[in-house]
């Protein structure tokens, strides 16, 4: 066989067994181009968390110029809410956007990595993440599960929640069946409740048929849109367990170490702005919803009184020397997150916190 012609056979054979392999194990890939697939926990078209996560899907398409072009999926449109994270992590999809509490079944430091209870509010979680080694713990926690994250949007303060009867006292909460997941459940079930985590999508039912007797969601904005006035009357703030949601853009590993260092900044920064509209977005949205739920829908409002919440803090100490005692990562994610809480706490303290009563009380607001 001539030399030219056994290299141009050569070359095709080997190109043909290059696509085959691709086609099996990596995102289909053409002059430079990939088309890549997102999941994700929440419905679509569901305001600030479904919403968010399919701008941020366009947006990674448009700092690219297709270059990477996502295909999203709602929940249940290729997997189920909670089956995201065994969908990227074993290489099906790209990404997901989900809560990582969703995944503290799988080692109880993916917890921090949204929200906790007595934890850090949106400011706060970017300030720990970003400076204070937040990003760093979370990378070690996600490359043992062959994954990599980045912050992708937050929901904020979250509202206590929605109850059939008022809460009085801890004793309130025994026996009731309450749909709150991540560490905020878990106290609750020191304090007698039974913590029940479904996806969003089917809690309504749950509610309305009382398989339920409370939940706890997000705020007034996905709260009245959700329609959980219909089932329960009595609403109540402040919420304890997540007073900074951050959602995340988890990744499978393999395929985030293959790409550029462009690419991977390009993603970084679409993230990143998707952190800052969706949380600009609940806080515009959300004053104006909770001001209809009360005055349309005959919502009452209810603060939890002191007892009631010195015993949520009584509670979480408890869940939270569980988690210390978990593994030796969990144990060093907790003592960073609590070292950041100390000082980021006192420095609100006499900034954000005192100005923001101050100009309430002087406005009359």
């Amino acid at each position: 066989m001539k030399r030219r012609e056994f290299i141009t056979k050569a070359g095709v054979a080997g190109a043909a067994g290059v696509a085959a392999a691709s086609t099996l194990s990596t995102p289909a890939l053409s002059q430079g181009r990939q088309k890549i697939t997102m999941v994700s926990t929440w419905p679509r078209d569901f305001p600030g968390l479904g919403t968010g996560a399919q701008r941020l899907a366009k947006r990674i398409n448009t700092m690219t110029e297709g270059r990477i072009s996502v295909e999203y999926f709602a929940a249940k449109e290729r997997v189920g809410a909670f089956d995201s994270f065994d969908e990227v992590a074993s290489g099906k999809s790209q990404a997901y956007h989900a809560a990582d509490y969703y995944w503290k079944g799988k080692h109880l430091g993916w917890a921090y990595f949204t929200a906790v209870p007595f934890g850090l509010s949106y400011t706060e979680m970017n300030a720990w993440i970003r400076f204070g080694g937040g990003q760093q713990l979370w990378d070690e926690l996600a490359a043992e599960f062959g994954l990599k994250c980045v912050m992708a949007g937050n929901t904020g303060c979250q509202m206590g929640g929605w109850f059939n009867k008022e809460i009085n006292s801890a004793d309130d909460l025994k026996g009731l069946k309450m749909r709150i997941p991540g560490l905020g459940g878990d106290v609750m079930a020191k304090l007698g409740a039974s913590p029940v985590s479904i996806p969003g999508g089917q809690i309504y039912e749950n509610l309305v048929s009382g398989a339920i007797d409370a939940t706890e969601w997000v705020g007034p904005w996905n709260d009245s849109f959700m329609k959980f006035y219909e089932a329960a009357k009595y609403y109540y703030y402040p919420g304890m367990h997540e007073p900074g949601s951050m959602l995340a853009l988890g990744m499978n590993k393999k395929w985030w170490d293959g790409l550029s260092k462009s690419d991977q900044a390009i993603i970084e920064g679409a993230a990143a702005h998707e952190n800052d509209m969706m949380m600009a977005e609940y806080n515009m949205k959300s004053g104006s919803a909770l001001t209809k739920l009360i005055t349309e829908q005959g919502v009452k409002l209810r603060e939890f009184n002191d007892d009631v919440y010195d015993s949520f803090a009584e509670a979480a100490e408890e869940v939270f020397a569980g988690v210390r005692a978990h593994s030796p990562l969990a144990k060093k994610i907790d003592a960073s997150f609590v070292a950041a809480r100390k000082d980021l706490g006192g420095w609100s303290k006499i900034s954000d916190q005192a100005f923001l009563s101050q100009r309430n009380r002087a406005l009359g607001l």
